[in-house]
Formats: C-alpha cells, sequence, structure tokens
C-alpha cells in the first residue's frame, strides 16, 4: 500500500478500533487461477488474529488451503473531498478535489477450520457483535437447532494470524489547519470519524 509518511497509523487499538467498527473485510488471495478477491465480515480477536467463515462452495477455499499468506482489506469511512471547503480557495485559489479515507491492511497465514463446535461458537460471536446494540439482539438459539445445524453444514471456519498491519488515515494531514477545519466541517453531518481524524492529525 503507498502510504506517505504524513497518513500512517501505526497505532494498534486505534487500527482494532477501525475493524471492529467496519468488520467486512476483503479477503485478498493468490491460486493457481490468479487474484480473487471476496467480501467477509471477520472478527478480530484480543489474540490478534481474524476470524471468518465461508460457504464450502467458495472456490477460495483451494486457495486459502495452501496456507499462502492473505491480504485483508477494512475500508472506515471516506469521502470525496470538495476545494470549496478550503480555506486556501479563497485566498490563493490553488486547490483540488480529492479523496480522504481510513483504511487497514492486514497480512497474515490462513489457517481453514471444519469443527463444529468451533464454527458455532464463532457465528454466535459474530453475531453477539452486530446485534449488541439493538433493543431486542437476534440470538442464534432463536432459531430452530435443526435449520442451525444445517446451516453449519454448509460453512467452513478460518483463521487468519495477522503478522503485519497497516492503517492509513489519509484525512488531510498534509493541509494547512484552517483547510482541515473547513473539511471537518463539511464532513461532521454524514461522516463524522472522518472529521475527527482531519481535526486530531496534521502538522500545526
Amino acid at each position: 500500500m503507498y502510504c506517505p509518511p504524513a497518513f500512517a497509523e501505526s497505532r494498534p487499538d486505534v487500527m482494532a478500533a477501525l475493524i471492529r467498527a467496519h468488520p467486512l473485510g476483503l479477503l485478498i488471495t493468490h491460486g493457481p487461477d490468479g487474484m480473487t478477491a471476496n467480501p467477509l465480515p471477520l472478527q478480530l480477536t484480543d489474540t490478534g488474529c481474524l476470524r471468518a467463515h465461508l460457504a464450502r462452495a467458495n472456490p477460495q477455499i483451494r486457495d486459502l488451503e495452501t496456507g499462502a499468506p492473505v491480504l485483508v482489506v477494512f475500508q472506515g469511512e471516506q469521502s470525496y473531498i470538495s476545494p470549496e471547503w478550503y480555506a486556501t480557495k479563497a485566498e490563493t485559489g490553488k486547490v483540488v478535489p480529492t479523496w480522504n479515507y481510513l483504511m487497514v491492511q492486514a497480512r497474515g497465514t490462513p489457517r481453514l477450520i471444519a469443527d463444529a463446535d468451533w464454527l458455532r461458537g464463532q457465528v454466535d460471536a459474530l453475531t453477539r457483535q452486530m446485534e449488541n446494540d439493538r433493543p431486542e439482539p437476534w440470538q442464534v438459539s432463536d432459531a430452530p437447532e435443526k435449520y442451525i445445524n444445517a446451516q453449519l453444514r454448509g460453512i467452513i471456519g478460518m483463521e487468519i494470524d495477522i503478522t503485519d498491519m497497516r492503517g492509513k488515515w489519509k484525512a488531510g494531514q498534509n493541509k494547512a489547519p484552517a483547510d482541515r477545519a473547513g473539511v471537518a466541517q463539511a464532513l461532521a453531518p454524514s461522516h463524522p470519524a472522518l472529521a475527527d481524524a482531519a481535526l486530531s492529525t496534521g502538522t500545526t
């Protein structure tokens, strides 16, 4: 990933927070047929690994079976940035549009898991993570047990031991404070995390 030093984010807790807030990652593998990419909801554990499950019919499993390193991309908030939001536009006019975004890329070694108890635990944990904030959270046990068991037979688990994790917070760190403030004001209603990043990072 191309990442100028001004945009680099290396704090583990900040990157972990983005993954947990935006758990749909893009799993990228390389196999005999070339590159393959599929979106998957993934959990980041406290021990630093990613867990997920795939449909057994997914051909990407063949790539994962080799144990070759994989790349997972997590995309946080992102937005087009209009030159109209920069204070510099009124001063010199020397501005152009850009795109701001928050992103984490994780690399690691995958391992497939067929154990039924592991799969049930992973599905339960993912469901709790996604339902936790709802007034009446749905639970896996709300569905008929036979139905859940049938669904579990159609998936296989995956665990990725993360060997490298890098963040890119492209939030205007290379802009003047007044320009960052203008961007933050424009983004605050629709992209609060991106607006906060514009104010909390960069040169002074």
